[in-house]
């Protein structure tokens, strides 16, 4: 991938491609940012860059032979790393490896993808992908081969806040002390579950969102729709590419999301035990991945409509649909209830990650609703 493919982020961009002009490509980096922000497209592009033949100024050449394997994602001294989990072809001991094909497809296709969309397109969406043991000793054993192509061996690590205690562990003397011309980059949205021991060992690169305007050229180069929508949508999506071509698609799991966060509100206001049964029975069988993503969603709602309430409206970011059921509905937040609402759903997100009992989780989450949301 070319630095000029990559969305926005000018500044991050022109700091990268210092550190290769000076010599000074730290050993262990981290990139950091939010869902759809552009970390693994910054990090394909950069490691693109540092293994080109042929560096130009602001870019990689895109032409020479490393260019070229890079563009495929197959180059012999670039290796991946990614949570996966078992299949009905895999159904032990699952590696990235097992999985690479998928990989360079979907990621050649898809720079900015979400956690969820990976899981999708592997058919696993009902389950937690991990980093495991056994995937550690495969880093090891990789990164201690000679190089074969290139300068350096490049390790990426996407999402390695889904890796094990054990396997982190694993990890930490190498990437303290690691082989000659070896350069991890670790790309994660949340440093939350990582272990102290490792994020000592990177340098962090904070990723923020997207800005605004890029979000905007980069739907209009890909949708052929009226400039207002795009604007829209760009502003919606609060940085993140992946918001935006939902809103722009509009689909089917973000209507749904959105479906299920105003039939929970209006039987918790209206203390339907009948129909929160019936809720927390539909939720709990769409698998762990659309659950998260579904309290995720209503954490995001429910910051909007305590906006609404306290009058910030230029800080609101919600469609067309959110914002006419939230003129109403965000009358019922407010100081007394919006911080302890917001704790549940985050508790919720915990214990779904967690393997929770989804009924319980969501069952719990309901009650407590019930009391807090008639709160003034």
């Amino acid at each position: 991938m070319l630095f000029k493919e990559v969305i926005g982020h000018k500044e991050i961009k022109e700091k990268l491609i210092r550190t290769v002009k000076d010599n000074r490509i730290s050993h262990a980096q981290l990139f950091l940012g939010p869902e759809g922000s552009g970390n693994l497209a910054l990090v394909l592009a950069y490691a693109q860059y540092i293994s080109c033949l042929d560096r130009k100024e602001n870019d990689s050449c895109g032409k020479c032979l490393s260019c070229m394997k890079y563009s495929k994602l197959i180059h012999p001294d670039l290796h991946f790393v990614f949570p996966v989990t078992t299949t009905k072809e895999i159904t032990k001991d699952p590696v990235s490896d097992d999985f690479i094909n998928e990989w360079r497809m979907v990621v050649t296709e898809n720079p900015y993808l979400t956690l969820f969309e990976w899981y999708e397109s592997i058919g696993v969406e009902n389950k937690q992908g991990i980093i495991s043991v056994k995937e550690s000793n495969e880093i090891i054993r990789k990164l201690s081969l000679k190089t074969f192509e290139s300068e350096y061996k490049i390790m990426v690590i996407w999402m390695p806040e889904r890796m094990h205690p054990p396997a982190a562990n694993k990890l930490l003397k190498i990437l303290e002390e690691p082989y000659r011309n070896t350069v991890f980059l670790l790309i994660s949205e949340s440093t939350e579950h990582f272990l102290p021991t490792i994020l000592s060992r990177t340098q962090i690169l904070k990723v923020p969102g997207i800005d605004e305007e890029s979000l905007y050229l980069a739907l209009k180069e890909k949708y052929d729709h009226p400039d207002e929508e795009l604007r829209k949508a760009s502003r919606l999506a609060d940085g993140n590419l992946a918001r935006a071509i939902e809103y722009v698609e509009r689909s089917e799991e973000t209507k749904n999301n959105f479906d299920r966060f105003v039939s929970l509100m209006r039987l918790a206001y209206s203390k339907n035990m009948q129909g929160i049964f019936s809720w927390v029975e539909e939720v709990s069988a769409i698998g762990r991945e659309k659950q998260k993503n579904f309290l995720l969603n209503g954490l995001r709602l429910i910051r909007g409509n305590y906006l609404l309430n306290m009058n910030n409206r230029d800080l609101v970011r919600l469609s067309d649909d959110e914002m006419e059921f939230s003129e109403k509905f965000s009358t019922f937040l407010n100081h007394h209830n919006a911080a302890e609402i917001t704790e549940e759903l985050n508790k919720a997100c915990l214990h779904i990650e967690a393997n929770a009992y989804p009924r319980i989780v969501f069952l719990d989450l309901a009650l407590k609703l019930m009391k807090q949301i008639r709160k003034n």
